[in-house]
């Protein structure tokens, strides 16, 4: 055979290696994103219009997660909170609204003792999303009901707020942390 056939030949099979390394891995890199973030993943290809966008932001994410400084609760800081949910808790039978206002404060502020950024709520729930995408989704929930609650309550029902509640304390017991979980229960 003449040298260019094998040239030509050794050129179609790096092609193809490299094809095949790259297929590999986007789908490492698909597998992974999935995996990390769960539900989310499907809702960021979802709001993105398809995989490759949706992809990225959530590597975005990922990257911008990785530069913040996110730390866990001092253990004083932890059993204050605790008590203040509590006490929010108790608090929603006579006032609801103000009950559901005050979860959405202790949120931000267990979110700001540990390092994370508070910039806008979607920035905030896109924070929230790598490090827990599996209650991201009760974070958004809530804050629509507190935000329709704030601004005309008479559109949100007694069950709508205690909706609100349960879903806030789900993130709240995931930014507490597992040894301080027992303070949401």
């Amino acid at each position: 055979m003449d040298a260019w056939v094998w040239i030509a030949i050794a050129v179609a099979a790096v092609i193809v290696i490299v094809g095949v390394a790259y297929a590999f891995a986007q789908k490492r890199r698909h597998e992974e994103l999935r995996e990390q973030f769960g539900p989310e993943y499907d809702r960021a290809i979802g709001d993105a219009g398809d995989v490759r966008s949706g992809e990225s932001e959530l590597q975005a994410r990922r990257e911008r997660r990785e530069q913040l400084n996110i730390r866990p609760l001092d253990p004083d800081a932890a059993k204050e909170y605790g008590r203040r949910w509590d006490e929010t808790q108790r608090r929603f039978v006579d006032d609801p609204e103000g009950a559901l206002a005050d979860a959405d404060g202790l949120i931000v502020g267990v979110m700001r003792d540990r390092g994370y950024p508070m910039d806008d709520f979607d920035q905030r729930s896109a924070d929230i999303s790598v490090d827990h995408p599996d209650v991201v989704e009760h974070y958004r929930s809530a804050h629509d009901i507190s935000t329709r609650a704030r601004d005309d309550g008479r559109q949100v029902s007694t069950e709508d707020m205690r909706q609100g509640l349960v879903h806030y304390r789900e993130l709240f017991a995931r930014l507490l942390g597992p040894d301080d979980r027992r303070a949401t229960a």
